[in-house]
């Protein structure tokens, strides 16, 4: 029996109807973060005992990592934001590629099968279209580790060497800070046997999460939030109870939409220091910030343009940068934003510059001259991060917009036009009778009205 999405005739012609010039005020309560609890699923998968996940959201990312696990066997039990993980009956054997499809974390589980059975086998991942993201890190750190791997048609077959059935500690130095690889390779030697030194390893909050629950459950791992994190191998791992730490993607993106529309709002719960590059911008950009405990306070003022760069922790993340990008389209003055991460992360500026926004885009330099207003649209976003930012500059434009392609949104952010009508935002799903093809990124219109819409 395969288990199958519960939203699996999720209907892609839902949009969101957005009346502009709004103002938000009020409270937001911020959910779990989607990046944490997308790996600390996968982990559930090192022990037979139960796993208490507590502030999973509600996310269709982490329904379809539900589903990989029941696939596996695992007995999984959701309530309200609590997930109860049993995974005492899990089986190891290959899964239909269909199941892996659209989400790249789903290549977490190679780490936890590979070192728990000694062989696994994984498609290659999914998820946004947003440039390259290889898994050559993920491979040579676990060939590091004792792992043969072949790639055979899409399908990653990973075994261990020789007869002990155990991968063995190593030195691995990654040749960039992968968030993914250094979880994976966590994982995997947290089972191993001896020491494991990851060298240039990534340091976001997300990991230091992940090493927090293993180290509950029993495994020695030291200095994660640092550039080389030691794993001491043990030959079993427990279960525990753990709380996902708060998104600081989504406390970032409101964070943003107040500031771009002169707003005050309050975020909460959150760890201050997990957003300190977004709010020092935000301060710089002339929005008031006040932190009080596990809340943040902004009151936005007149938008300066600044300059922004992306980079890995603690640098300004990349899945804020189209956020950002928005309200540097109606800052005083000229600002330059810099992908450095991902190459096909400016797929909204076109968009933008159909709004009325000020943008000459270059490679992935973006130098913006701000305008007073733009206009409102009909839009398609065409991934998780431009999908929020479209929604921010319908709220700041002059007249409505359509936002198309929720099924991205829907992955990433719990309950989102919810929390902003709670702000006070005119905002409300809607379902047409159109059809979209994403992988032509048009939307074929029903109606003269949807003639105008456009995609990111």
């Amino acid at each position: 029996m395969i288990w199958e999405s519960r939203n699996k005739s999720y209907p892609e012609s839902q949009n969101l109807k957005v009346i502009g010039q709004g103002k938000l005020n009020g409270t937001v309560k911020i959910s779990g973060a989607k990046n944490s609890a997308l790996v600390l699923l996968a982990a559930s998968l090192l022990t037979n005992e139960k796993i208490i996940l507590e502030n999973v959201p509600r996310l269709t990312d982490i329904e379809k990592m539900e589903n990989i696990l029941k696939n596996f066997g695992v007995d999984l039990v959701f309530e309200k934001n609590k997930l109860e993980i049993d995974s005492k009956n899990i089986s190891i054997k290959e899964l239909p590629d269909e199941l892996f499809n659209g989400l790249r974390a789903s290549f977490f589980c190679i780490g936890p099968l590979l070192t728990k059975f000694g062989e696994a086998k994984v498609p290659l991942p999914g998820g946004c279209d947003i440039g390259s993201r290889p898994i050559v890190e993920h491979i040579n750190g676990l060939k590091a580790l004792g792992a043969e791997i072949i790639i055979d048609e899409r399908i990653v077959k990973a075994k261990i060497k020789g007869s002990k059935n155990k991968l063995n500690g190593t030195q691995i130095k990654l040749k960039c800070p992968s968030v993914g690889a250094t979880e994976t390779l966590i994982m995997a030697a947290s089972l191993a046997d001896g020491r494991t030194t990851i060298e240039n390893a990534a340091r976001e909050p997300e990991i230091q999460d992940l090493c927090q629950m293993l180290n509950k459950m029993g495994a020695k791992i030291y200095d994660s939030g640092k550039e080389k994190i030691i794993i001491d191998g043990v030959n079993k791992l427990g279960g525990c109870t753990h709380k996902v730490i708060p998104d600081r993607i989504e406390a970032g993106t409101f964070l943003i939409a107040a500031a771009a529309t002169f707003s005050s709002i309050t975020i909460s719960p959150v760890i201050p220091i997990h957003l300190e590059a977004v709010t020092k911008k935000l301060k710089e950009s002339g929005s008031k910030i006040t932190i009080n405990g596990n809340s943040i306070t902004i009151k936005g003022k007149e938008i300066k343009g600044v300059d922004i760069d992306t980079a890995p922790f603690p640098g300004f993340p990349t899945d804020l940068q189209a956020p950002f990008t928005v309200l540097m389209t109606i800052a005083n003055g000229e600002s330059k934003i810099t992908e450095t991460i991902f190459e096909n992360r400016m797929n909204h500026i076109d968009l933008l510059k159909k709004m009325g926004a000020n943008i000459k885009l270059n490679k992935n330099v973006a130098q913006i001259k701000g305008v007073k207003e733009i206009n409102g649209m009909d839009l398609v976003g065409s991934d998780l991060r431009s999908s929020a930012a479209l929604i921010i500059a319908g709220i700041i434009a002059k007249g409505s917009s359509k936002i198309y392609g929720l099924k991205h949104l829907d992955r990433g952010y719990e309950n989102f036009e919810l929390k902003l009508k709670n702000l006070g935002i005119e905002i409300i799903r809607e379902t047409s009778k159109s059809t979209f093809k994403e992988n032509e990124l048009i939307i074929k219109p029903s109606t003269e009205e949807m003639s105008k819409a456009k995609a990111a």
